[in-house]
Protein backbone atom coordinates (compact mmCIF):
# COMPACT_ATOMS: atom_id res chain seq x y z
CA UNK A 1 0.00 0.00 0.00
CA UNK A 2 1.45 3.72 -1.10
CA UNK A 3 0.71 5.38 2.29
CA UNK A 4 1.98 9.02 0.19
CA UNK A 5 -1.35 8.28 -1.83
CA UNK A 6 -4.86 9.76 0.54
CA UNK A 7 -6.99 7.75 -2.30
CA UNK A 8 -5.12 4.29 -0.98
CA UNK A 9 -6.26 4.62 2.32
CA UNK A 10 -10.00 4.52 2.19
CA UNK A 11 -11.20 1.46 2.33
CA UNK A 12 -15.14 1.97 1.26
CA UNK A 13 -16.60 3.08 -1.88
CA UNK A 14 -19.33 5.21 -2.74
CA UNK A 15 -21.99 4.87 -5.24
CA UNK A 16 -25.13 7.76 -6.40
CA UNK A 17 -27.86 5.68 -7.07
CA UNK A 18 -30.86 7.25 -8.98
CA UNK A 19 -34.33 5.69 -7.68
CA UNK A 20 -36.37 7.05 -10.25
CA UNK A 21 -39.76 8.45 -10.09
CA UNK A 22 -41.40 6.25 -7.28
CA UNK A 23 -42.83 3.14 -9.15
CA UNK A 24 -40.00 0.49 -7.60
CA UNK A 25 -40.14 -1.72 -10.62
CA UNK A 26 -38.80 1.46 -12.34
CA UNK A 27 -35.88 0.92 -11.14
CA UNK A 28 -32.93 -0.64 -13.14
CA UNK A 29 -30.89 -3.93 -12.46
CA UNK A 30 -27.69 -1.98 -11.56
CA UNK A 31 -29.82 0.13 -9.37
CA UNK A 32 -31.28 -2.89 -7.04
CA UNK A 33 -27.27 -4.06 -7.22
CA UNK A 34 -26.09 -1.49 -5.48
CA UNK A 35 -29.01 -1.48 -2.94
CA UNK A 36 -28.57 -4.76 -2.29
CA UNK A 37 -24.58 -4.28 -1.74
CA UNK A 38 -24.94 -1.33 0.88
CA UNK A 39 -23.93 -1.39 4.02
CA UNK A 40 -24.71 2.21 4.34
CA UNK A 41 -27.71 4.20 2.59
CA UNK A 42 -28.65 7.63 2.79
CA UNK A 43 -32.10 7.89 1.44
CA UNK A 44 -33.93 11.26 0.55
CA UNK A 45 -37.30 11.60 1.22
CA UNK A 46 -38.72 11.55 -2.34
CA UNK A 47 -37.41 7.91 -2.46
CA UNK A 48 -40.36 5.83 -2.52
CA UNK A 49 -39.89 3.30 1.44
CA UNK A 50 -41.09 0.00 -0.95
CA UNK A 51 -37.73 0.26 -2.68
CA UNK A 52 -35.63 0.47 0.52
CA UNK A 53 -37.82 -2.43 2.29
CA UNK A 54 -37.43 -4.94 -0.80
CA UNK A 55 -34.14 -4.17 -1.38
CA UNK A 56 -31.72 -3.29 1.67
CA UNK A 57 -29.84 -6.03 2.89
CA UNK A 58 -30.42 -6.98 6.32
CA UNK A 59 -28.49 -5.06 8.97
CA UNK A 60 -27.66 -2.59 6.44
CA UNK A 61 -27.56 1.12 8.39
CA UNK A 62 -30.22 3.28 6.90
CA UNK A 63 -30.58 7.07 6.93
CA UNK A 64 -33.36 9.33 5.97
CA UNK A 65 -31.89 12.26 4.83
CA UNK A 66 -34.53 14.80 3.90
CA UNK A 67 -34.46 16.78 0.80
CA UNK A 68 -37.66 18.14 -0.09
CA UNK A 69 -38.25 21.48 -1.46
CA UNK A 70 -40.34 23.80 0.69
CA UNK A 71 -39.52 21.46 3.74
CA UNK A 72 -37.06 21.62 6.89
CA UNK A 73 -34.54 19.57 4.96
CA UNK A 74 -31.29 18.04 6.24
CA UNK A 75 -27.88 19.87 5.41
CA UNK A 76 -26.12 19.50 1.71
CA UNK A 77 -22.69 19.70 4.08
CA UNK A 78 -24.20 17.29 7.13
CA UNK A 79 -25.07 14.38 4.29
CA UNK A 80 -21.47 15.11 2.18
CA UNK A 81 -19.66 14.42 5.54
CA UNK A 82 -21.73 11.45 6.69
CA UNK A 83 -20.69 10.06 2.99
CA UNK A 84 -17.09 10.74 3.32
CA UNK A 85 -16.97 9.42 6.62
CA UNK A 86 -18.62 6.51 6.44
CA UNK A 87 -16.31 5.23 2.84
CA UNK A 88 -13.10 5.93 5.09
CA UNK A 89 -14.74 3.71 8.08
CA UNK A 90 -14.66 0.93 5.11
CA UNK A 91 -18.70 1.31 4.42
CA UNK A 92 -20.24 0.35 1.05
CA UNK A 93 -22.15 4.09 0.77
CA UNK A 94 -25.25 4.27 -1.47
CA UNK A 95 -26.39 7.48 -1.68
CA UNK A 96 -30.13 7.29 -2.61
CA UNK A 97 -31.89 9.89 -4.51
CA UNK A 98 -35.49 10.45 -6.40
CA UNK A 99 -35.25 10.60 -10.35
CA UNK A 100 -31.77 10.98 -11.71
CA UNK A 101 -28.58 11.73 -9.24
CA UNK A 102 -27.80 13.96 -11.86
CA UNK A 103 -31.04 16.03 -13.13
CA UNK A 104 -32.34 18.48 -10.31
CA UNK A 105 -30.43 15.98 -7.59
CA UNK A 106 -26.81 17.94 -6.32
CA UNK A 107 -25.43 14.41 -7.91
CA UNK A 108 -22.94 16.47 -9.31
CA UNK A 109 -22.11 18.69 -5.92
CA UNK A 110 -21.46 15.45 -3.99
CA UNK A 111 -19.10 14.20 -6.48
CA UNK A 112 -17.27 17.16 -6.49
CA UNK A 113 -16.96 16.79 -2.52
CA UNK A 114 -16.27 13.11 -3.00
CA UNK A 115 -13.19 13.83 -5.00
CA UNK A 116 -11.92 16.49 -3.34
CA UNK A 117 -11.68 13.67 -0.03
CA UNK A 118 -9.92 11.40 -2.69
CA UNK A 119 -12.82 9.38 -3.07
CA UNK A 120 -14.18 8.50 -6.71
CA UNK A 121 -17.66 7.45 -6.87
CA UNK A 122 -20.04 5.36 -9.43
CA UNK A 123 -23.04 6.93 -10.68
CA UNK A 124 -26.39 4.96 -11.54
CA UNK A 125 -29.01 6.64 -13.34
CA UNK A 126 -32.88 6.78 -12.64
CA UNK A 127 -35.84 7.60 -15.02
CA UNK A 128 -36.10 11.12 -14.14
CA UNK A 129 -40.09 12.37 -12.78
CA UNK A 130 -39.91 15.18 -15.88
CA UNK A 131 -39.98 12.33 -18.17
CA UNK A 132 -42.08 9.62 -16.35
CA UNK A 133 -44.58 12.26 -15.72
CA UNK A 134 -45.50 12.41 -19.27
CA UNK A 135 -45.22 9.30 -20.36
CA UNK A 136 -47.91 7.62 -17.41
CA UNK A 137 -50.02 10.51 -19.57
CA UNK A 138 -49.14 8.94 -23.32
CA UNK A 139 -47.38 11.92 -24.47
CA UNK A 140 -43.62 12.01 -25.70
CA UNK A 141 -41.48 15.06 -24.67
CA UNK A 142 -40.84 15.39 -28.42
CA UNK A 143 -42.41 14.63 -31.43
CA UNK A 144 -41.61 15.32 -34.99
CA UNK A 145 -44.83 17.28 -35.50
CA UNK A 146 -44.76 19.60 -32.48
CA UNK A 147 -41.49 19.82 -30.21
CA UNK A 148 -37.88 19.23 -31.46
CA UNK A 149 -35.91 19.29 -28.56
CA UNK A 150 -36.60 19.49 -24.50
CA UNK A 151 -35.41 21.97 -22.04
CA UNK A 152 -35.22 20.62 -18.53
CA UNK A 153 -35.35 23.50 -15.69
CA UNK A 154 -35.84 24.39 -12.35
CA UNK A 155 -38.53 26.26 -11.14
CA UNK A 156 -36.92 26.62 -7.66
CA UNK A 157 -33.98 29.07 -7.81
CA UNK A 158 -31.05 28.49 -5.34
CA UNK A 159 -31.16 30.73 -2.56
CA UNK A 160 -29.19 32.84 0.16
CA UNK A 161 -25.35 34.20 -0.35
CA UNK A 162 -24.20 34.20 -3.97
CA UNK A 163 -27.63 33.76 -5.67
CA UNK A 164 -29.59 35.77 -8.16
CA UNK A 165 -33.05 37.33 -7.86
CA UNK A 166 -33.94 35.72 -10.52
CA UNK A 167 -31.59 33.02 -12.01
CA UNK A 168 -34.03 31.63 -14.58
CA UNK A 169 -34.70 34.23 -17.46
CA UNK A 170 -38.47 33.11 -17.88
CA UNK A 171 -39.14 35.22 -20.63
CA UNK A 172 -36.10 34.52 -23.12
CA UNK A 173 -36.82 30.59 -22.16
CA UNK A 174 -40.03 31.37 -23.66
CA UNK A 175 -39.44 32.93 -26.64
CA UNK A 176 -36.45 30.23 -27.40
CA UNK A 177 -39.38 27.19 -26.60
CA UNK A 178 -41.57 29.42 -29.28
CA UNK A 179 -39.19 29.90 -31.90
CA UNK A 180 -37.28 26.51 -31.46
CA UNK A 181 -40.26 24.23 -30.83
CA UNK A 182 -39.33 23.58 -27.51
CA UNK A 183 -41.00 21.08 -24.95
CA UNK A 184 -40.51 23.20 -21.20
CA UNK A 185 -40.22 20.82 -18.50
CA UNK A 186 -40.25 22.90 -15.42
CA UNK A 187 -39.73 20.91 -11.78
CA UNK A 188 -40.28 22.56 -8.50
CA UNK A 189 -42.27 24.67 -10.02
CA UNK A 190 -45.80 24.80 -7.88
CA UNK A 191 -45.10 27.13 -5.87
CA UNK A 192 -44.23 29.94 -8.17
CA UNK A 193 -46.42 28.75 -10.82
CA UNK A 194 -48.06 32.64 -10.65
CA UNK A 195 -44.76 33.90 -11.65
CA UNK A 196 -43.75 31.50 -14.21
CA UNK A 197 -46.99 32.02 -15.69
CA UNK A 198 -46.87 35.35 -16.43
CA UNK A 199 -43.53 35.00 -17.32
CA UNK A 200 -43.93 32.85 -19.67
CA UNK A 201 -46.72 34.69 -21.69
CA UNK A 202 -44.27 36.88 -22.50
CA UNK A 203 -42.89 35.07 -25.25
CA UNK A 204 -45.57 32.22 -25.17
CA UNK A 205 -49.55 32.13 -26.83
CA UNK A 206 -51.86 31.88 -23.72
CA UNK A 207 -53.45 28.75 -25.52
CA UNK A 208 -50.21 26.98 -25.11
CA UNK A 209 -51.13 23.54 -23.56
CA UNK A 210 -49.74 22.32 -20.42
CA UNK A 211 -49.84 19.48 -18.08
CA UNK A 212 -49.37 19.38 -13.93
CA UNK A 213 -48.52 15.99 -12.65
CA UNK A 214 -48.44 15.03 -9.30
CA UNK A 215 -46.51 11.83 -7.71
CA UNK A 216 -46.07 10.66 -11.36
CA UNK A 217 -45.86 7.28 -11.72
CA UNK A 218 -47.14 6.33 -8.10
CA UNK A 219 -50.80 4.82 -7.12
CA UNK A 220 -51.98 8.68 -5.97
CA UNK A 221 -50.77 9.67 -9.16
CA UNK A 222 -52.88 13.06 -10.48
CA UNK A 223 -53.16 15.43 -13.06
CA UNK A 224 -54.33 18.27 -14.32
CA UNK A 225 -54.47 19.37 -18.00
CA UNK A 226 -54.90 23.26 -19.03
CA UNK A 227 -53.61 26.13 -21.02
CA UNK A 228 -50.38 28.56 -20.14
CA UNK A 229 -53.26 31.04 -19.38
CA UNK A 230 -54.78 29.22 -16.47
CA UNK A 231 -52.03 27.48 -15.32
CA UNK A 232 -52.11 28.98 -11.45
CA UNK A 233 -55.84 28.68 -11.75
CA UNK A 234 -55.79 25.09 -12.84
CA UNK A 235 -53.43 23.76 -10.20
CA UNK A 236 -55.63 25.19 -7.52
CA UNK A 237 -58.55 23.68 -8.87
CA UNK A 238 -57.45 20.41 -9.21
CA UNK A 239 -55.42 20.79 -5.66
CA UNK A 240 -51.86 20.01 -7.52
CA UNK A 241 -49.09 20.18 -4.83
CA UNK A 242 -45.74 18.92 -5.02
CA UNK A 243 -43.66 17.03 -5.81
CA UNK A 244 -45.39 18.04 -9.38
CA UNK A 245 -43.72 18.45 -12.44
CA UNK A 246 -45.11 21.40 -15.13
CA UNK A 247 -44.96 20.04 -18.58
CA UNK A 248 -45.39 23.50 -21.32
CA UNK A 249 -45.64 22.56 -25.37
CA UNK A 250 -47.56 21.45 -27.85
CA UNK A 251 -46.46 18.10 -27.37
CA UNK A 252 -49.66 18.04 -25.21
CA UNK A 253 -52.49 18.85 -27.63
CA UNK A 254 -53.24 14.98 -28.14
CA UNK A 255 -53.70 15.02 -24.55
CA UNK A 256 -56.11 17.98 -24.45
CA UNK A 257 -58.28 16.24 -27.61
CA UNK A 258 -58.52 12.81 -25.95
CA UNK A 259 -59.69 14.46 -22.74
CA UNK A 260 -62.02 16.77 -24.35
CA UNK A 261 -63.76 13.48 -26.20
CA UNK A 262 -64.26 12.18 -22.97
CA UNK A 263 -65.49 15.75 -21.08
CA UNK A 264 -62.58 15.55 -19.07
CA UNK A 265 -60.43 18.36 -20.59
CA UNK A 266 -59.50 21.66 -18.45
CA UNK A 267 -58.79 23.42 -21.27
CA UNK A 268 -60.29 26.69 -21.85
CA UNK A 269 -59.52 30.37 -20.97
Amino acid sequence: MNNDNPTSLIAGRCTLVGAGPGDPELLTIKAVKAIQAATVLLVDDLVNDQIVQAYARPGARIVHVGKRGGCKSTPQAFIERLMITAVREGETVVRLKGGDPFIFGRGGEEVEHLREAGIECVVVNGITAGLAAVTTLGVPLTHRDHAQGVVFVTGHAKTGAGAAEDPTDWRALAATAYNARLTLVIYMGVSGAAYIERELLQGLPADTPVAVIQHASLPQQKHVATTLGRLQHGIAEAGIASPAVIVVGDVLRGLAAAEAAVGETKFGT
